[in-house]
């Protein structure tokens, strides 16, 4: 199937590029989101009507996200969980926890911008941690797990 994309997809294209996908992902996911439409005749017609206004919402998120990110980088989010003797963790440090912690210090950032690729923290210590804020602003957080008796 052939989509117009309203904004910018990770390794599918920018704004207004006419790609073709499996039909499954374009029903189940793009459209259903948002990102992007059937390109039929009138839906292009439509997107260059609107073409103007769409690229200014996208480069106004592209800067909210970069003002984020300035104010992310290099900053260090304590967290305390409850571990053994050895430095392992009965529970672990996921994504939920990280964002829970970013919010209470004043910073909008929801759990699914979070990225783990090595699953959940389950040792004292610290790690690094990728925020996607936006396609094209990826900023990176130390996370310091500290252990509690239990």
């Amino acid at each position: 199937m052939q989509v117009i994309l309203m904004e910018k997809v990770a390794n599918l294209g920018d704004l207004g590029d006419i790609v073709r996908v499996k039909d499954g992902f374009a029903r189940n996911f793009l459209i259903p989101q948002r990102k992007a439409k059937r390109a039929t005749d009138a839906n292009r017609a439509e997107f260059e009507a609107r073409r103007a206004e769409l690229e200014k919402v996208a480069g106004e998120r592209l800067t909210a996200a970069q003002a984020l990110a300035a104010k992310l980088d290099g900053l260090m989010v304590q967290i305390t969980e409850k571990a053994g003797v050895d430095g392992r963790l009965f529970g672990s440090v996921t994504n939920f926890n990280i964002a829970d912690a970013l919010v209470k210090l004043g910073h909008a950032v929801e759990r699914s911008q979070i990225r783990m690729p090595a699953g959940p923290i389950k040792t004292v210590g610290d790690s690094d941690v990728a925020v996607q804020l936006h396609t094209d602003v990826v900023v990176t957080i130390k996370v310091s797990v500290l252990g509690e008796a239990a």
